[in-house]
This record gives structure tokens, sequence and C-alpha cells, in this order.
């Protein structure tokens, strides 16, 4: 096992990330939109995936990973955690080995099932915590007091 911050630093080096379960309402502080909307600003080529739209925040969003026209390297799972075991076995079907399960203040994403099919894949599943906790694409309140807030509750591992 690795720790999380070691796993986020791999994870947040890959260029191409889809983030599942961004939502047609824009702004607002919905996970998925807030983690997308930070990769963007900060260089990344981004993909939104929401089975339900074809447009959010002004740029194309895909049904699902397949429907992405090119490999991506990494996914950021915020979608309801009963949709995590169909995402890692999607990703683990297209070669993707980087799987971050969003889980901030709130229900979260983590699907200890998932987590346990991705890492008995051989994938790198990151099972809680924020892509913007990390640099570079932190904040002052994701790396301070969201983190610290995470750690308290458990909902950022320390080992992945």
């Amino acid at each position: 096992m690795t720790t999380v911050a070691e796993a986020a630093s791999d994870f947040l080096t890959q260029k191409r990330i889809a983030v599942t379960g961004v939502s047609r309402t824009s702004g607002g502080a919905h996970g998925g939109n807030v983690v997308y909307g930070r990769l963007r600003e900060r260089g990344y080529e981004v993909f939104a995936v929401n089975p339900n739209a074809d447009e959010v925040e002004g740029t194309r969003c895909y049904h699902s990973l397949r429907a992405i026209p090119v490999e991506v390297d990494a996914v950021v799972i915020a979608a309801p955690p009963e949709t995590a075991l169909t995402t890692v076995r999607d990703a683990e079907s297209l070669g993707i080995s980087r799987i971050w399960m969003h889980h901030g203040i709130g229900k979260g994403s983590v699907s200890d099932e998932a987590t346990k099919y991705g890492r008995d894949h051989g994938m790198t599943v990151i099972d809680g915590g924020c892509p913007l906790m990390f640099h570079p694409t932190s904040d002052g309140a994701h790396r301070f007091v969201i983190k610290g807030f995470c750690r308290l509750t458990g909902a950022l591992p320390k080992k992945v």
C-alpha cells in the first residue's frame, strides 16, 4: 500500500481525466462540478461524464467512459456510490488504472465493493478525499479546512 499523498501526486500528474457525476446544473457545491471546473482551470484535459447530459458547463458531456473518443489516464468518480463498481469495471476494461472516489463533506461516492474490485485488478484506487486537497489543484480551503475535516471523519484514507 502507498500513502494517499503519494497516490494523489501520481493521479494528478495525469493529463487526461474523466469526472463522472458532473451535474447539468453548473455552479453550486456539487463535488463533481467543482472538481471538473478546477481541473479545467489548471490545464488538464477533462471529460465530463453523465449518462443524462449532452453538455455540462458549456462543454460536451459523455454518457459513459466508453464514449470518450480518446484514451483517458484517470477517473474521478463523483457519482452515487451505487454506480462506482460499473465505472471501475469500465475503467479497467479501457486500461485506466487510476481511480479516485470523491468523498468530502456529505455522502460521497466511495464503494467498498468497487474499491476491492479495482485493487484486486491492479488499479490504484483512492477511496475518499478530493483531488482539490492536493497540489497542484488545491486551494487553501480544500488543503487545510476540508482536508482536516476529512481526516477527522475518516473520509480521507491514510493509505491506498
